[in-house]
Formats: structure tokens, C-alpha cells, sequence
């Protein structure tokens, strides 16, 4: 199964099919709508801000702090479907998208 990422600040960019288990992997990387410059988000919407996903590119990868223990933390190297998708959203200047389709598990 597939899902698609559709811009949502950027409207005439085609949206971007990936995988279904991507609907769980976005959550790694949205920013916390707890800041002035946060967006407000609909339903299966998630902002992402730009110069994190700059960042996570130059990178090859991401930190992952575990909830249970703050002092517990990965680095975590991108996988090609995770590199696509950053590129396509630096390229495009995207920082929010909607997932649509798939399975919600």
C-alpha cells in the first residue's frame, strides 16, 4: 500500500507517493506545534520546518530521544525513502503536508 504526501503550503507541487509505513515514520520528524511560528494543522497534517529538514539531509540522519528516558538517545541514518522524501521537500521549500490513503493502524 501506498500513501501521498500533498503539500499544503505549497499547493502546485504534485504530491509524493510513499510507502505506508512512512504514515509512522513522519512523527520522527514534525516539528511541535508549540511554537509563534507554528501553523495551525487539520487532520493527518504535520509541519516540518525547513532548515530541520536541511539539516537532517546534510546529516544522513536524524537524533531519536527515547520517551521513556531523556538521556537515552540514537542516531538514526536515513533510509533512501526518508532521503527522497527530504530532498523533495527542500527542493520544493515544503514544511507542511497532509498524508492521505494508506492504512491507519
Amino acid at each position: 500500500m501506498t500513501i501521498q504526501l500533498i503539500p499544503t503550503d505549497q499547493t502546485d507541487i504534485a504530491p509524493l507517493k510513499m510507502s505506508d509505513r512512512f504514515r509512522k515514520e513522519i512523527v520522527y520528524f514534525m516539528s511541535l506545534p508549540d511554537g509563534a511560528d507554528a501553523p495551525k494543522l487539520g487532520k493527518d497534517e504535520y509541519w516540518i520546518r525547513l532548515e530541520d529538514s536541511v539539516r537532517w539531509l546534510d546529516d544522513g540522519g536524524f537524533t531519536l530521544v527515547s520517551p521513556l528516558d531523556a538521556e537515552s538517545v540514537a542516531e538514526i541514518e536515513l533510509s533512501e525513502e526518508q532521503e527522497t522524501w527530504l530532498e523533495w521537500m527542500v527542493k520544493n521549500k515544503i514544511s507542511t503536508v497532509k498524508v492521505v490513503g494508506g492504512s491507519v493502524r
